[in-house]
């Protein structure tokens, strides 16, 4: 840094501060020093036509006292000229001498006036500053009239509710993934310790160890998996291609056939062409979790139901299948990461907890609509709503909006 800028920082950081009250004030009086001096104008021009009107030498003549026998023509007129010219200049001085001391009043009241306007903003800039990532619970709570600092008071809180909630979300997504880690790293660290202070270990039990370690890396790396996939929903689309969700959903359905019969579940389908836009891959992931997410949580001889639509709007993917009762209340639950109906969430080894919240985050990022709903007698459906692609413009612009109330089930397809 040059002597010459440390010399000047002094000399900026001692410049008055030009806050919006004395720009205010400043308005305030310049516009009623330029309405004075328009008004002062305007009399003056009054009182010269009234003067031009009224011939002042005629009047000099009537005056009593005084007349035109009495001094001459041109004696009159020059005494008229005279007083006219004095009565014009003393209603000149006077009016700018009222006009001078009104104007500094105005700016006086004007800095009063523009103090109590903003009042309301101060308080919301001291509020916001008081306010943190510790303490994002506090609201601004503006009371008053109904303008537009309490519009701004009001779309603040909502910001500062908006970051309560995401900040609240990511510490509970954070603690939820160290734990979830942390269980098949512990378990990794005890097989290995059990294994090497077995002073009888042989190539077999050795063998058995490094398969359960190499099980419990898999588990790991699935879920890795799923939490990439997981963040890119959540970052959004960088572009959209055209693709159909019936042509996705056969696909799985392919690769899921031996899971089904395995399980002895039927699957139902009924796929009509619903062509949308976006991320293939990331669709792709959404409707594998729905499907592994209805066969996963099912009754042996139950079925798996799923559809695919166009409707005016929106191109459409359902998938509804039997299991266990689900509580309208916790459905919301089941949308968020680690989150399982289960009191223990890591009772279900082979459950990762993410798959309906990554569902949540790419639907989000699709700017698609999630209606989701408990079915009489056990059971979910599920259905997601894409907007419908369009041959000549993009997927428009809308925030994606999820709603999970719970309303009867609708008839769906019919056996494949």
């Amino acid at each position: 840094m040059t002597a010459r800028s440390v010399a000047a920082g002094p000399v900026r950081a001692g410049r008055p501060r030009t806050t919006v009250r004395l720009r205010l004030t400043a308005w305030y009086g310049g516009l009623f020093l330029l309405s004075g001096a328009v008004l002062l104008a305007v009399t003056y021009g009054l009182v010269v036509q009234a003067f031009v009107g009224n011939s002042a030498s005629n009047a000099l003549c009537q005056a009593p006292g005084i007349g035109c026998h009495t001094i001459g023509a041109q004696q009159a007129h020059a005494i008229a000229v005279y007083e006219h010219a004095t009565v014009l200049h003393e209603l000149w001085f006077r009016s700018a001498i009222a006009l001078y001391f009104v104007a500094l009043l105005s700016v006086v009241l004007g800095w009063f006036i523009a103090g109590r306007a903003l009042r309301p903003l101060r308080t919301i800039t001291t509020t916001a500053r008081q306010i943190s990532a510790a303490s994002l619970s506090e609201r601004l709570a503006l009371t008053g009239p109904r303008d537009e600092l309490t519009e701004l008071a009001d779309t603040i809180d909502g910001l500062l509710a908006r970051l309560e909630a995401a900040f609240t979300a990511q510490r509970q997504f954070i603690a939820n993934a160290a734990h979830e880690l942390r269980t098949p790293l512990a378990r990794q660290r005890v097989i290995s310790q059990v294994a090497l202070a077995d002073p009888a270990a042989t190539i077999e039990s050795l063998r058995t160890a490094h398969e359960r370690v190499l099980a419990s890396g898999a588990q790991q790396h699935q879920l890795i998996d799923a939490l990439l996939t997981l963040a890119r929903g959540q970052s959004g689309l960088a572009s959209y291609e055209p693709f159909d969700l019936a042509d996705l959903a056969r696909k799985i359905l392919a690769s899921r056939q031996c899971e089904a019969q395995r399980q002895n579940l039927a699957l139902r389908t009924a796929l009509s062409p619903a062509s949308t836009a976006g991320s293939p891959r990331l669709a792709e992931h959404l409707a594998a979790n729905l499907i592994d997410n209805a066969l996963h949580y099912n009754l042996p001889g139950g079925h798996v139901e799923i559809s695919t639509e166009t409707t005016d709007s929106n191109a459409v993917l359902t998938v509804a299948n039997t299991g266990p009762t689900v509580p309208a209340a916790a459905i919301d639950q089941l949308f968020q990461p680690f989150q399982r109906l289960t009191p223990d969430r890591t009772s279900r080894g082979d459950g990762l907890g993410l798959g309906l919240s990554i569902v949540a985050a790419i639907a989000s990022a699709h700017h698609a609509t999630i209606t989701a709903r408990p079915r009489p007698g056990g059971g979910l459906l599920i259905e997601v709503a894409f907007p419908r692609a369009q041959s000549s413009s993009p997927i428009p612009d809308r925030p994606g909006i999820i709603t999970r109330t719970p309303q009867p089930p609708r008839a769906t397809g019919n056996p494949a």
